[in-house]
């Protein structure tokens, strides 16, 4: 569910994930760098408790929509200043990282307790069924991201960096691309380490919710959903460093090599994410 820092595009995390907020609908379905919520997707939920669901789901956009984004603001002037400034540092990427990972804790915070009440509630059945979607996910993973050779594993990841930076900054010229195939090659078995964190986490999960009864499951999924960290493999918590520090060398170099207009077009992308924020109504509600 949580993947830290998604597709290791440390600048863009946010600006990335954000974009949707202003439709309920999507909204938390696409927070998934951020926020335990998409336990909703590996569940059959019974007619209460999608009511229920519903209206959670509500209230958690309400707040985070009024106490979070002001915030995020702020966050995207200084993304923006160090772009403008030419300022696109190791330490201040790891500052924005740094925020970007509060910013994450709040809101997983703020959402686990109803993710608790809402475990608490599946029948055994649903608990199965949960168990087999989640394995079925974890299978898909598997098969898309270990199972081709590991020069197809780094070729794929390679193109799809290149993608996401395609839509922030336009076409890379040959020198970046290089620097991204590089990139991808540093991260070598990267998703080995990633897979196997998250079938790791999945399996303890999945017994904390079969213990779901038990006095101290709330502080069980607390670990799980907020202080994941505290639960990483001693594997990936080596190849978790080395993929940030490895992001951030790469976003270094790329916006050293950037040409005015690959940084013109980055800054019109956090604008705009600006912009659709600030025309959110709860934030014209609570500026007024």
């Amino acid at each position: 569910m949580l993947h830290w820092l998604k597709r290791l595009l440390v600048l863009l995390t946010l600006s990335l994930v954000l974009a949707g907020c202003n439709r309920v609908g999507l909204a938390y379905r696409n927070l998934d760098v951020i926020i335990p919520w998409t336990l909703g997707d590996y569940l059959d939920m019974n007619a209460g408790q999608k009511r229920w669901f519903n209206d959670k789901l509500k209230e958690h956009l309400a707040w985070h929509c009024t106490t979070q984004l002001p915030g995020y603001l702020d966050w995207l002037d200084r993304l923006q200043q160090m772009v403008d400034n030419h300022q696109v540092s190791d330490a201040a990427l790891q500052a924005r990282t740094v925020e970007a990972k509060q910013a994450i804790a709040n809101v997983a915070q703020a959402i686990t307790p109803s993710a608790v009440e809402l475990l608490q509630s599946l029948d055994d059945r649903q608990v199965k069924d949960m168990n087999t979607a989640l394995t079925k996910d974890l299978r898909q993973r598997q098969d898309e991201y270990l199972k081709p050779p590991l020069e197809q594993q780094i070729k794929e990841r390679a193109q799809r960096m290149s993608k996401r930076l395609d839509a922030w900054m336009g076409p890379l010229n040959s020198s970046q691309q290089n620097r991204v195939t590089a990139w991808s090659i540093e991260l070598g078995e990267q998703n080995r380490e990633w897979i196997g964190n998250r079938a790791d986490w999945q399996a303890q999960l999945m017994e904390a919710v079969r213990q779901r009864q038990t006095a101290d499951f709330p502080q069980k999924m607390q670990q799980l959903l907020v202080d994941r960290e505290s639960l990483w493999t001693p594997e990936y918590r080596v190849a978790y460093a080395l993929t940030e520090a490895a992001a951030r060398s790469l976003l270094v170099d790329l916006m050293a090599e950037s040409s005015k207009q690959q940084r013109l077009k980055l800054t019109q992308k956090i604008d705009g994410v600006r912009s659709d924020f600030k025309a959110l109504k709860c934030l014209k509600t609570a500026a007024n």
